[in-house]
């Protein structure tokens, strides 16, 4: 192991600079105008796998952006581990608010800043080189896959039948993934469950055109006007969701689950400050850690509609737009909530206007087990790098694909990540600590050596 830290140590600048590369590919999977930057992120990762040490690398086409598959094989024998990461990125708007090009990545104040510098390509990168590092000294016990895909920030379309595809090519004792965070710096610990998520797009059409708010204002609706109040509706005064049936499947936790749940470290007006808000809100009855983590919820990620340029211009508009998701816990099926979203809405609209629901996407909830001889070699690995024990821990994010990787290769995944709240992913000024980026790649060197070792 003295060997593996001493080359990582060596070796860190090439490391960050390499991954300054792979950060100036803009690849944006929900914009069809970087096709083109998919494809080239894709290569680039190949090379960056052969370069490592890999036995084989490809670009692997889908019905959609490729995927990256590599591997080493050192035994038949040995276990073998699937790293599964994405090499999509989130759009950057609004790109007036990042205090560097999104696509320039800096190293300023100890932190990688850039998008994807955590989500994910940062997280991903770090398994590249944790393999590197054990293939150069020597130190490599098990067998390691990779499967890296371009569609995650687009609800992962393709990867489903793809896996399906390729079900030998992928079997593995367990998947390990680093797309996820962790408590703190000084609180270390592993996700063992993730929610699931029912994303929407809903339209509100009134009249055929914009119309002259003067000539028509008072006596057409006007679908902005609509959608807000449909919208408004959609939770109650206690916070929950009024979608009848939402809460059909959700499992309450006992009391002694919500005793353990409160265990972990949290504090409210730290968690406040750090987003800048003066306190929480939510599903009445229940803290914020389990508002995120065991509670399902309904947000508004854009509303739009009607003139919205500089200046003023007086109009009713045709159309209103607002993009929805719903995040889900144990045992809700997106398929179903979707459904019930939809007819839901519909029947809540007025006469004066057409409502049109569409599901982007979906996935299901994930739950790793701590007894899980692989999550417990990556508990034993991240005692090793932090000193203390990992908590077990119930992200409020959801990687749907997760859950299709237990149902379609009948693999766990265990989540391995250590990205923090500050990273800002999907926001701008994304960023990721220069010390999470080194010393993951050191944990997951260790998780390798614990999970063989506990075999």
């Amino acid at each position: 192991m003295e060997k593996v830290k001493r080359y990582i140590d060596e070796h860190r600048e090439r490391f960050v600079e390499e991954l300054f590369s792979l950060l100036r590919i803009p690849s944006i999977s929900a914009d069809s105008a970087h096709r083109g930057d998919m494809v080239r992120c894709a290569e680039h990762l190949r090379d960056a796998l052969l370069s490592a040490g890999a036995d084989r690398a490809e670009v692997m086409p889908t019905d959609g952006n490729p995927i990256v598959y590599g591997e080493k094989i050192v035994d038949s024998a040995a276990p073998t581990v699937l790293v599964y990461g994405h090499y999509d990125v989130m759009p950057v708007d609004p790109l007036d608010e990042w205090k560097t090009d999104p696509f320039e990545p800096v190293l300023r104040d100890g932190r990688i800043w850039g998008r994807g510098a955590d989500d994910d390509k940062g997280q991903s990168f770090m398994h590249v080189k944790a393999l590197e590092a054990m293939i150069s000294a020597g130190e490599l016990p098990c067998n390691v896959k990779f499967m890296i895909e371009g569609e995650e920030e687009i609800g992962s379309a393709s990867i489903t039948t793809w896996c399906a595809r390729h079900k030998e090519l992928l079997r593995s004792d367990v998947i390990l993934v680093s797309d996820t965070s962790m408590l703190g710096w000084d609180v270390p610990s592993i996700t063992c469950g993730l929610r699931g998520l029912c994303y929407v797009q809903v339209t509100v059409t009134g009249p055929d055109r914009d119309l002259h708010s003067g000539l028509y204002g008072g006596a057409v609706a006007d679908p902005a006007v609509v959608l807000s109040k449909m919208i408004a509706s959609l939770t109650d005064a206690d916070g929950r969701v009024t979608v009848p049936g939402f809460y059909d499947r959700v499992r309450e936790l006992s009391p002694a689950e919500r005793t353990d749940f409160g265990r972990a470290p949290f504090c409210e007006a730290a968690f406040c400050k750090s987003i800048g808000v003066r306190e929480t809100a939510g599903e009445k009855g229940y803290s914020t850690m389990e508002r995120i983590g065991v509670r399902p919820s309904l947000d508004v990620n854009g509303i739009w509609g009607g003139y919205t340029g500089e200046g003023a211009k007086t109009i009713i508009p045709s159309k209103a737009h607002a993009k929805i998701s719903m995040r889900l816990v144990p045992d809700q099926d997106y398929r179903e909530i979707g459904r019930l979203f939809a007819e839901h809405f519909r029947s809540i609209a007025p006469r004066s206007v057409r409502v049109d629901v569409e599901v982007l996407h979906g996935g299901f909830p994930y739950v790793c087990p701590t007894d899980l001889p692989a999550y417990r070699a990556a508990a034993r690995a991240v005692e090793r790098t932090f000193g203390r024990k990992p908590l077990p821990y119930y992200s409020g994010g959801s990687i749907p694909i997760i859950s299709t990787f237990e149902k379609e290769l009948g693999v766990k995944s265990v989540l391995l990540g250590f990205g923090l709240d500050r990273d800002a992913i999907h926001s701008p000024n994304e960023s990721y600590g220069l010390e999470n980026f080194l010393r993951g790649i050191e944990t997951i060197v260790w998780f390798y050596r614990e999970f063989a070792a506990g075999r």
